[in-house]
């Protein structure tokens, strides 16, 4: 049953996570914390900085994460397949659709009216790490980081994978 589950857990983000990772992130979140149970949003957060801090597409390295936490190997090879399948099966039946269609005026524009959508998702996502930053770790610590943060990012355009690996740092030194 727990294979049936992940296998869920990661499809429906694949099929409705229209726009990559950044979409489906906050649709697996969903589903990984609120559904299932399987980890709660300190850890999620935790499992999404480690996947943005490796090289690779995020969905399917949390996929094999969560996976591999819940059913061990099989149930990572499972997270995995459900994560890639349904853009490996679309893109296979759908080619020549896609590639016809690629410049179309009509598909640019779907595009344009779905992106305020991740971005609303993604918003969600954000308060909902912040929030949880604040009731574990204090307001203080939390306003630091996300200062130091955009800085960090926006000022003096450091690679988001050293600002990851300095906020794990901080939290392991100062925030255990």
């Amino acid at each position: 049953m727990i294979y049936i589950q992940l296998f869920l857990a990661f499809f429906i983000p694949g099929i409705v996570g229209y726009g990559g990772g950044p979409a489906s992130i906050p649709l697996v979140e969903n589903e990984v914390v609120n559904r299932y149970g399987w980890m709660t949003t300190s850890e999620f957060s935790e499992v999404l900085a480690l996947g943005n801090a490796l090289p690779g597409p995020i969905t399917t390295k949390m996929a094999g994460y969560i996976g591999f936490e819940v059913g061990g190997i099989l149930g990572a090879a499972v997270a995995i397949f459900a994560t890639v399948g349904p853009s490996l099966l679309l893109m296979i039946v759908l080619l020549r659709m896609i590639y016809r269609f690629k410049d179309s005026p009509k598909v640019k524009m779907l595009s344009k009216i779905i992106l305020p959508a991740i971005a609303i998702l993604m918003g969600k996502l954000a308060y909902d790490f912040f929030q949880t930053s604040y009731l574990s770790n204090g307001l203080w610590e939390t306003f630091f980081i996300v200062i130091i943060s955009l800085l960090l990012l926006e000022k003096w355009k450091v690679h988001p994978a050293f600002v990851i690996a300095g906020g794990l740092a901080f939290g392991a030194i100062f925030l255990s």
